[in-house]
């Protein structure tokens, strides 16, 4: 069902219309030096990026995105020049130099359904040294995030409309290069780690479309659980794929591109992730729920072995590079919760933005 907004007419009749890339939003903030191991976090309501010293577990900088009272979406044909709101995932390209933002322009923390039609989206691409604003590409419609390929050329980022599409663009200027056909509402596009395709979970549709990077060709859609978010990578060679209502994990291998397992939950995913060092799968519990799950290998099945409190609302999950940290966006608490992976406990909570979801580690 999509969220319609009533007033939407009675918006300024200045706004003007179109997709624009505009480039000014944070040139006002003074230029930053983030030179250290950092998790950078999207906080959607606080419109901003908190930036985490990973030595010494504390925010060191804010990246902001101005003031989101205004409404900066795109009704019938009018948008807020350049406005950025309700920011969405973080992802950072190849090289490290540059990070990626989707901006749906709507709070998805309730849910990844659509928006109001004619919404727009866009794409926001920071320097992830200085913070500043480098590309603000207006989309026609709302997306979910932005990723880049794995050559770091191209930025690939969903359109959440009844007839779903994946927009490609040229990363250095945001020139459209494709537009490829998916499922219904697609909302995650993400990168498998061997860098051969694209996978793209499709809401309305409960499939995930698979794209070869190489020529954009859809290769595949395979039918998963009950409105899928995002099929998330691991080195293990597998997609998790959340599937939100159908509250289950589907496993798909990448080599044969079909669904090798259905783990079930028994709650609300709001992200999965595979933690190499110790072959384990990682689920936070999405709405009320305060926890990350943790799955192991027994008899060849995916089984639930653990939990851990964490904060309400519990959603994104990121891994240290050696595997034995994890950090979890906590949205309903405004909290990054900082977890020993050995020992299977939270040992620090790091105050954040409002709603932060999303989150990348540098290091």
């Amino acid at each position: 069902m999509k969220n319609r907004l009533p007033w939407a007419a009675m918006l300024p009749l200045f706004f003007l219309s179109g997709c624009m890339n505009m480039n000014h939003m944070n040139d006002m903030q003074p230029a930053l030096n983030i030179i250290y191991p950092a998790a950078y976090v999207v906080n959607a309501e606080g419109n901003s990026v908190s930036v985490i010293d990973l030595a010494t577990q504390q925010v060191k900088e804010t990246i902001s995105f101005g003031d989101a009272s205004m409404p900066g979406m795109n009704m019938s044909g009018m948008s807020m020049p350049g406005m950025i709101m309700w920011p969405h995932h973080i992802y950072l390209s190849p090289d490290g130099s540059k990070l990626s933002v989707g901006v749906p322009g709507m709070d998805l923390s309730a849910g990844h359904t659509g928006g109001t039609t004619g919404m727009a989206g866009r794409v926001v691409v920071l320097d992830a040294k200085t913070g500043a604003t480098t590309q603000n590409q207006q989309t026609p419609v709302m997306n979910h995030n932005a990723v880049f390929s794995p050559d770091g050329t191209e930025l690939w980022t969903s359109q959440m409309d009844d007839v779903g599409k994946v927009l490609v663009y040229e990363a250095s200027t945001m020139t459209l290069k494709k537009t490829i056909a998916v499922g219904m509402e697609p909302a995650e596009v993400t990168m498998a780690t061997n860098g051969q395709y694209a996978f793209v979970a499709n809401g309305m549709s409960n499939t995930v479309t698979v794209i070869r990077v190489s020529d954009k060709s859809v290769v595949k859609t395979i039918p998963v659980g009950d409105d899928p978010v995002g099929a998330w990578p691991g080195s293990d060679g597998n997609m998790y794929v959340d599937n939100e209502k159908g509250k289950s994990i589907s496993v798909i291998d990448v080599a044969t591109l079909s669904v090798v397992e259905t783990v079930p939950l028994g709650f609300t995913p709001g992200y999965a992730a595979y933690n190499s060092v110790r072959n384990e799968l990682w689920v936070s519990q999405a709405g009320t729920g305060n926890k990350v799950v943790i799955f192991e290998r027994m008899n060849n099945v995916w089984m639930k072995m653990s939990e851990i409190q964490t904060g309400l609302d519990a959603h994104a999950i990121a891994f240290a590079k050696d595997g034995l940290t994890a950090y979890v966006t906590n949205q309903g608490a405004a909290t990054v919760s900082v977890v020993d992976v050995k020992n299977r406990t939270k040992t620090k909570d790091i105050a954040v933005g409002k709603k932060p979801n999303g989150i990348v580690l540098k290091q």
